[in-house]
C-alpha cells in the first residue's frame, strides 16, 4: 500500500500561506515541485539544518494551494498547474505545430507509413495495459495484412485499431453519450464476458479496481446511479471551446483521461476508453502529431507508476496534479521516441539511396533492399509493399517482380493464393 501523507501542522501551513514560503527551503520545495513528487519521495530530500520532511511537506502543500483551480467540484477535485507544468505545454505547442517542416521535407506517403506505424503501436500497447497478451510482430502482421484475429487478445487489438481509426474520422464531431457508447462498444466487442456491455453503461456497483497480483481493492468508484450526471459534466467539459477557468488544451485531455477513469462507467474497458477520449480531445484541439505517436507504448512501460499517479491522487485530497505531471512526462517520452524514429528512418533512407545508384531501382524498391539488408528473414508481399508505401496492388507487383528480375529477390509460394518475396540465398547471385 502507498503511504499516505503526514497530517500536516496547521501553524506551518498559514505561516506559508500568509508569509510565503521560507527562503531556506524553498530551493527543496521547488524540486519537488518541478516532478509534482509524493510524499514517499519527498521525504528523503535532503534539508537544510531545522527543517523535518513534515515541515517541508507543509510548505511544499502550500505552495500548491496557492495555485490550486477546481477541476470537478462535484467530487472536490483540484489542480495546480505548476511552472514545469506550463513549461512542458508550451513546449509541445511549439513542437507540435512545426514539427515535419524541422525535419525537412519527408513527402506525404512516407509520413501515411508513419501514421499506420503508430496507429498500430497505440493499439497494440494499449491493449496489452488491460491485459491482451501477444508478441508485437504477430499483432502488426495481423493488423498489417487485416487476418482475423484469433483470439481475445488479439480482438482487443483489432478493436483498439478500429476505434482509433474511427475517432480520427469524427475527430471534429462534439462528444455525446452516443458517441461515448460507440467508442466503448467499438474498443471492446466481442471481449467481454457479457456481450451486452459492449457499448453499455453499468447497471451496479459491482465494479471495483483491484490489484492484480495481490487481489486487494485499491479503488471504488461512484455509484452507477451518477454516471448519467457524470456523461453530462464530461461532454460539457470535452465540448466548451470558452470555458470560464483556462486550462491549457492538453492538461485539459489529461483531465478528460481522468474523469472517465475515475468514473468507471463501464464494466471493463474503462482504461481503453479513456486513453481513445485523451486521444480524441487531442486531435480535436489541433494536436494532428498526435497520430503519429503512441503514448500508451510508454505509459505501459511505466504502468506502475501510471496506476501510483492515480492513487496519488486519492491519497492527497483529489489533487489531479499528480496525474497531470505523470501524462506531461509520458507525452515528453513520446514525442522524443517519434523524433528519433523518423530520424532512424531518414537515416535508412539515405543508406537505401546507395542501392539507386546501381541503376533500374526506384526510391521505394531501394527501401525495400535496405529492410532486406537489415533484416535478410524478411518476407514481403504485394500487399506488404502496397500498404507500406500507399501504391496500388499493380504498382506493388511490379516492384518486387523486378526486384526478382534484377537478381536481388526469389518469388516462393506462401500459399496457394499468396506469393512471398525474400532476399536471394547467399552465393546464388547475392547482391545486398
Amino acid at each position: 500500500m502507498i503511504e499516505l501523507p503526514p497530517k500536516i501542522d496547521k501553524k506551518t501551513l498559514v505561516n506559508a500561506l500568509l508569509k510565503g514560503i521560507d527562503p531556506n527551503i524553498m530551493p527543496v520545495v521547488d524540486k519537488v515541485n518541478a516532478d509534482y513528487e509524493y510524499w514517499d519521495k519527498a521525504k528523503y530530500k535532503k534539508l537544510p539544518e531545522g527543517f523535518t520532511p513534515q515541515m517541508l511537506w507543509a510548505n511544499v502543500k502550500a505552495s500548491r494551494l496557492r495555485s490550486m483551480i477546481p477541476v470537478w467540484n462535484k467530487y472536490s477535485i483540484n489542480l495546480c498547474v505548476t511552472s514545469q507544468m506550463q513549461r512542458l505545454c508550451h513546449e509541445f505547442d511549439m513542437k507540435f505545430g512545426s514539427f515535419w517542416e524541422v525535419e525537412g521535407d519527408t513527402q506525404s506517403s512516407e509520413k501515411k507509413y508513419y501514421l499506420s506505424s503508430s496507429l498500430m503501436e497505440e493499439a497494440i500497447y494499449s491493449s496489452k495495459m488491460e491485459g491482451a497478451s501477444t508478441t508485437r510482430i504477430v499483432a502488426k502482421d495481423m493488423l498489417r495484412k487485416k487476418k482475423s484475429p484469433q483470439n481475445k487478445s488479439q480482438q482487443m487489438i483489432v478493436n483498439n485499431y478500429n476505434t482509433i481509426q474511427y475517432i480520427v474520422e469524427h475527430k471534429d464531431e462534439p462528444l455525446t453519450e452516443e458517441l461515448l457508447l460507440t467508442i466503448h462498444r467499438l474498443m471492446t466487442v466481442k471481449t467481454l464476458d457479457n456481450p451486452e456491455d459492449a457499448g453499455r453503461f453499468r447497471t451496479n456497483d459491482k465494479v471495483v479496481v483491484a490489484d492484480m497480483v495481490e487481489g486487494d481493492i485499491i479503488y471504488t468508484p461512484p455509484s452507477f446511479q451518477e454516471i448519467p450526471e457524470f456523461v453530462e459534466s464530461l461532454c460539457d467539459f470535452f465540448n466548451n471551446d470558452n470555458p470560464r477557468t483556462f486550462i491549457h488544451p492538453i492538461i485539459r485531455g489529461i483531465i478528460v483521461h481522468f474523469m472517465l477513469a475515475f468514473m468507471h462507467p463501464f464494466v471493463d474497458g474503462n482504461g481503453r476508453t479513456a486513453r481513445a477520449l485523451f486521444y480524441w480531445y487531442m486531435l480535436k484541439e489541433g494536436y494532428k502529431l498526435t497520430e503519429y505517436m503512441s503514448i500508451s507504448r510508454v505509459i505501459a512501460k511505466s504502468k506502475s507508476n501510471y496506476e501510483k499517479a492515480f492513487r496519488y491522487v486519492e491519497n492527497d485530497g483529489n489533487d489531479m496534479g499528480y496525474f497531470v505531471a505523470y501524462n506531461l512526462g509520458a507525452l515528453e517520452i513520446s514525442f522524443q521516441q517519434l523524433r528519433d524514429y523518423i530520424q532512424r528512418k531518414q537515416r535508412e533512407k539515405s543508406a537505401a539511396n546507395s542501392f539507386m545508384m546501381a541503376g533500374n531501382i526506384n526510391q521505394r524498391q531501394a527501401l525495400v533492399l535496405q529492410r532486406l539488408k537489415e533484416e535478410p528473414e524478411t518476407i514481403f508481399t504485394v500487399k506488404d509493399v502496397q500498404e507500406q508505401f500507399s501504391v496500388s496492388s499493380m504498382t506493388a507487383r511490379k516492384d518486387l517482380s523486378d526486384l526478382v528480375k534484377q537478381g536481388y529477390m526469389t518469388e516462393i509460394a506462401l500459399n496457394k493464393v499468396t506469393r512471398g518475396y525474400i532476399k536471394v540465398q547467399e552465393g546464388v547471385n547475392d547482391r545486398i
